[in-house]
């Protein structure tokens, strides 16, 4: 960690000392900046008594899994797929402002199960210290039975975790920001399968427009497509090329948007 500074060190040195007093660690992985910077920080400390297990879900883009995939394989360690049901629960799919704990007290679930069935003793997740400042159902869940968060409790905020990233030569070092499909679906809109379905490939239809940043937002016959603030201009010159491709999966209307982080329903712990 050379050229880094003493407060980074510290909490470097921190995460390291929570990692090694584990027996083993199962870590909930998304592909993510965070959770890969925990499985890589995991897998230095631990080796192989570490394993990544991922949620497969509809709400989980393809492309986000195989780069998921892709990510485990470099590093060497075990990836475990574990299909999630959280459509089994009403609170998900009403989609009420608890969607996410449903959610991610579904994948804890699944994660205990896995873990006791192959004799593992710890389950983690990619937590940081920017995530105390937001609204995440997702938390109690973890709380619950319960799950640990060593980025969050070494001190990591999202700079730490990209400064790591760079530091390692993590390809996921400057990996936007990236939530679950059913995030696109506004708050008190029922998530179906067939709704991120829809998303999934609207947003692939627009990936080839290189955008950094790309959110479909899913609002029935309306399409609100949000790009970064600075990427705002350019997707409005490319306007009628968005709304034929969009038109083709039954999109009537089109609002292109700035993105902006702080959305509730965009919540992702």
């Amino acid at each position: 960690m050379d050229g880094c500074d003493s407060q980074f060190v510290d909490r470097f040195r921190e995460l390291e000392r929570l990692l090694g007093e584990l027996p083993d660690l199962v870590v909930a992985f998304s592909g993510g900046v965070d959770s890969s910077v925990l499985l890589h920080a995991a897998v230095r400390v631990l080796g192989s008594r570490v394993t990544a297990l991922i949620g497969d879900s509809p709400s989980l883009p393809r492309r986000e899994l195989a780069e998921a995939l892709a990510f485990a394989a470099r590093l060497g360690v075990r990836l475990e797929r574990l299909a999630t049901d959280e459509f089994e629960h009403d609170g998900y799919r009403a989609n009420d402002g608890q969607r996410c704990y449903f959610c991610r007290h579904t994948l804890f679930t699944a994660m205990e199960a896995w873990a006791r069935a192959h004799g593992h003793t710890t389950l983690a997740y990619g937590e940081i210290t920017d995530d105390l400042q937001e609204h995440r159902p997702g938390r109690r869940a973890a709380a619950e039975l319960p799950v640990r968060a060593p980025l969050r409790e070494a001190g990591f905020s999202k700079d730490d975790v990209r400064r790591y990233a760079r530091a390692h030569g993590l390809a996921v070092a400057e990996k936007p920001a990236a939530a679950c499909l059913a995030s696109r679906v506004p708050l008190g809109t029922v998530v179906t399968r067939a709704r991120l379905a829809r998303i999934e490939a609207a947003e692939e239809a627009l990936r080839g427009f290189g955008f950094a940043l790309l959110r479909v937002r899913d609002h029935g016959e309306r399409a609100r497509v949000e790009v970064a603030p600075e990427e705002l201009e350019r997707a409005r010159v490319l306007e009628p090329e968005l709304r034929e491709r969009l038109g083709a999966l039954g999109f009537a209307r089109l609002e292109l948007a700035a993105y902006l982080r702080a959305r509730p329903s965009a919540a992702k712990s």
